[in-house]
């Protein structure tokens, strides 16, 4: 394809948005998110990266422990903003992050990707507040928090394996390709 096939502007969102230039196929691998890669460190040390609004950074956390902090040599990527019913998906692979569509998407759209953040932090009603989602989907959470996980069956077994000081394997999967802040 010839051409730009995204364009940055205003969102009716939030701020600025990443906007279909012209019609794009599911499937189709539209941008890699970039930036400077860092530490956990280094980005808490640089955070907020606007103080007037502290939950809102361009960090993307990697499955190696670092980060990409899109604010620094970033690219178009870094506006493209959250929904809970997204058209898109980031995804990590071998190290880079790639945005592409979930579905065809028309000209015009706005992109979005689920940023599904990971908080180390109990989700309390305050904290969903701070990250309020403003996407307008009608399954919205009302955050951009990622949903708490869900207790498999077994999980109070392999807690009180864990209490009773016995190793116990559990699988957890990591959703690297989700946008921290």
């Amino acid at each position: 394809m010839s051409g730009r096939r995204i364009v940055v502007r205003q969102s009716g969102v939030h701020g600025k948005g990443v906007f279909a230039a012209a019609p794009i196929e599911a499937g189709a691998r539209l941008i890699e998110y970039k930036g400077e890669r860092i530490s956990w460190k280094e980005a808490l040390r640089r955070h907020p990266h606007n103080p007037d609004e502290p939950n809102h950074t361009f960090y993307f956390a990697l499955d190696s422990g670092k980060v990409i902090d899109g604010k620094v040599n970033g690219n178009s990527a870094r506006w493209i903003n959250h929904s809970c019913a997204p058209n898109c998906e980031a995804e990590e692979i071998d190290g880079h992050v790639y945005v592409h569509a979930l579905r065809d998407i028309a000209e015009g759209e706005e992109l979005f990707y689920d940023y599904g953040l990971v908080i180390d932090a109990k989700q309390t009603a305050k904290l969903k507040r701070e990250y309020e989602c403003r996407c307008g989907a009608r399954k919205c959470r009302g955050t951009m928090l990622a949903p708490p996980e869900k207790k498999k069956p077994g999980a109070a077994a392999k807690t009180k394996a864990k209490a009773d000081g016995k190793s116990s394997k559990s699988s957890k999967s990591s959703k690297s390709s989700k946008k921290k802040k």
